[in-house]
């Protein structure tokens, strides 16, 4: 079966892995802990940004002052707190996630993944999809200079796929995915997954918008070409 010249570049938490609210909890014990006081919905309204914005970010809401050191704790203890959800069994793929990428596979559908995470929180739930990062082109924020909204990892994921950016597809659930797919010059498919409305990823740049991986996968023949 010849190659499509279409490739899928998913975001990983909220897209492929029922997690955001996970990541929200886990910064809301990392700020907790760093003496920070921010509501939880304050929290919310960033994830999808890269680590290091988002934290640099919170911390200039509050006025406080913004040191390495502080971001570093911070980002470690979000670590710590988000893995520790994960070993207890409350993240997990969404639904559909699995059978999408198998659909790609079987249908030789390039696809890789960009997730503004680092590895220490990708890789248990790449293995929760049963993704290996030896087989399937994985870019986490360790290897790229920007993350979302910078369209520094979908551009980096087409690259490790060998595909236009143009031709490429950006599967993300936060309006921060949406941005960075109109950067990168790809077009944005949305997901209501990750908690965002579908007005506001739509007016971000989306030109679809699904409930879920598993509606994406019905909907398929919208938005991938065929041979």
């Amino acid at each position: 079966m010849p190659r499509h010249d279409t490739a899928f570049l998913f975001d990983l938490d909220g897209t492929l892995i029922d997690s955001v609210y996970q990541h929200v909890l886990a910064w809301k014990e990392a700020l907790d802990r760093e003496g920070v006081e921010l509501s939880v919905w304050r929290i919310h309204r960033k994830i999808g940004m890269s680590g290091g914005l988002f934290a640099n970010i919170l911390l200039r809401e509050t006025g406080l002052e913004i040191t390495a050191d502080r971001l570093d704790r911070l980002r470690q203890w979000h670590a710590e707190a988000f893995n520790r959800q994960h070993a207890q069994g409350s993240v997990r793929p969404l639904p559909g996630a699995r059978e999408l990428l198998a659909y790609l596979d079987e249908q030789n559908i390039p696809w890789a993944i960009a997730t503004s995470g680092r590895m220490e929180t990708a890789a248990p739930n790449l293995e929760a999809l049963g993704v290996d990062p030896a087989k399937v082109p994985v870019v986490t924020r360790d290897q790229v200079r920007h993350a979302k909204p910078d369209p520094d990892l979908f551009l980096a994921a087409a690259a490790r796929l060998g595909v236009d950016i143009q031709q490429s597809l950006v599967i993300g659930d936060s309006v921060w995915d949406m941005l960075a797919a109109q950067r990168a010059r790809a077009l944005g498919v949305g997901l209501l997954s990750g908690g965002y409305g579908h007005a506001e990823l739509q007016q971000s740049g989306a030109f679809r918008v699904y409930d879920d991986p598993a509606d994406l996968l019905r909907h398929i023949d919208e938005v991938a070409a065929r041979d």
